[in-house]
């Protein structure tokens, strides 16, 4: 499976939510609301979810490998460092 679009929307705000993503595998299937947010170890992408009756989060959409999460995670992260590069 190929990454084949990163979209990234900044967020301006200064909170630990940087940015929103959108990614597109293969040319013919979208995930949305992919998250960049400022940890305590540095970036990283948080994957679409949905809070359960308990009050925890769910994944709605996720890799199921290392290898593609990390693929994930560093194709949208590049995408965000170029994005703070862009004039406003």
């Amino acid at each position: 499976m190929t990454i084949t679009d990163v979209r990234v929307h900044l967020t301006g705000g200064g909170t630990t939510l940087k940015a929103s993503a959108s990614v597109t595998l293969d040319e013919v299937f979208a995930v949305r609301d992919l998250k960049v947010i400022e940890g305590s170890k540095g970036l990283f992408v948080a994957m679409p979810s949905r809070k359960t009756e308990d009050g925890k989060y769910l994944d709605v959409a996720f890799p199921v490998t290392r290898d593609m999460r990390d693929q994930l995670q560093a194709k949208v992260l590049a995408e965000y460092e170029k994005a703070l590069q862009k004039p406003h």
